[in-house]
């Protein structure tokens, strides 16, 4: 059986309520106002980039530097991920749709080289479709529920420019868990694999060595 944090009640306390309203995602800016007065945490926040991401760039270590390619992250959340983008030398975006986290990792990264923005994943700018050399999806699609999932994949694949990578990390789906409970919505093996889309195809997906996460490579034809 999988254990529910204090933190991840609060958050999904919080989700149910944004959902009542008809929103999928105005949760998380209630999420991260809470915590930014002390009065809750950010469930995914573990203070360091993914280590799944750290560990893409080991194996891959010809993909470790980015000499000014381009890299974006979606729901960017505190900013580790983007800010270890940024430090390998990719031209870095990086959004989220709550104006708190946007606010917050702005505070803590005061000069930092990332591209910082408050963005919705399902308005994106125009500009930025078929654009990034790299593109991160670090756990939003299954933060958000089942119903927007093919909408969410398709902004996420629309990032990707020509001969671009997708990197997508979430938490595998327990068999014992019902795929309706969230958040998180884990994704689905046939989730995962439909990212693969749009001229993107899927390289291989990994789990970390505890079966709890998993790590998809996609690449643009």
């Amino acid at each position: 059986m999988s254990q529910t944090s204090s933190a991840d009640e609060h958050a999904q306390d919080l989700a149910a309520e944004s959902l009542a309203s008809g929103s999928p995602t105005a949760w998380f800016e209630s999420l991260y106002d809470a915590a930014g007065r002390g009065e809750a945490e950010i469930p995914w926040d573990r203070g360091t980039p993914h280590p799944l991401l750290s560990a893409w760039f080991a194996q891959h270590p010809e993909e470790a530097t980015g000499d000014g390619r381009t890299a974006i992250v979606p729901g960017m959340g505190p900013g580790h991920d983007s800010e270890l983008l940024a430090s390998l030398g990719f031209r870095t975006s990086a959004f989220d749709i709550a104006p708190t986290a946007v606010a917050q990792v702005r505070s803590a990264h005061p000069d930092s080289a990332v591209d910082y923005r408050v963005a919705d994943l399902f308005e994106l700018p125009e500009e930025w479709r078929g654009n990034f050399d790299l593109v991160l999806e670090s756990m939003t699609v299954q933060s958000m529920p089942r119903d927007v999932r093919a909408r969410a994949t398709a902004a996420i694949r629309s990032l990707v420019a020509p001969g671009g990578v997708l990197l997508l990390i979430g938490g595998v789906l327990p068999a014992e868990v019902d795929p309706a409970e969230g958040p998180p919505w884990r994704l689905t093996r046939s989730e995962i694999e439909a990212f693969g889309a749009d001229g993107l195809a899927l390289q291989g997906i990994e789990q970390d060595a505890d079966g709890i996460r998993y790590r998809a490579e996609f690449r643009s034809r």
